[in-house]
């Protein structure tokens, strides 16, 4: 079974992510911050982590960072889903090492296409 972890800090954003993904046969594990996801990175290796950026305590950037930093961690395929939509935004976040950079408003369905893109199912 394929692990992902969701890492926003809206729920309405967090709950509907993570009954598409159960739906899909994913082990989901979630976060409401940056801190609170490296805290769980600390225990388990998603295949993939969806990633928003404007959180509290540690925003998205840096928890990339920290992720890339991680030799455990190198294999995690990283979408940034975030409201930052300009184009300087999703260069940094790519040029941070993520794999993909989705904007809000998003499509559920475009998600699931880039992380099974992603994960090459």
């Amino acid at each position: 079974m394929k692990k992902i972890l969701i890492v926003d800090d809206e729920p309405n954003i967090v709950m509907s992510l993570e009954y598409t993904f159960k739906k899909n046969s994913f082990e989901v594990y979630i976060a409401r911050d940056g801190q609170e996801a490296l805290d769980i990175l600390k225990t388990q290796l998603p295949d993939i982590i969806i990633l928003d950026i404007m959180m509290p305590l540690v925003d998205g950037f840096e928890t990339l960072e920290h992720i890339k930093k991680n030799e455990k961690l190198q294999h995690c395929k990283v979408i940034f889903l975030s409201a930052k939509n300009k184009e300087s935004d999703i260069e940094k976040g790519l040029a941070l090492g993520a794999d993909a950079y989705l904007t809000k408003p998003f499509s559920i369905k475009k998600v699931v296409e880039q992380v099974n893109e992603l994960l090459g199912n």
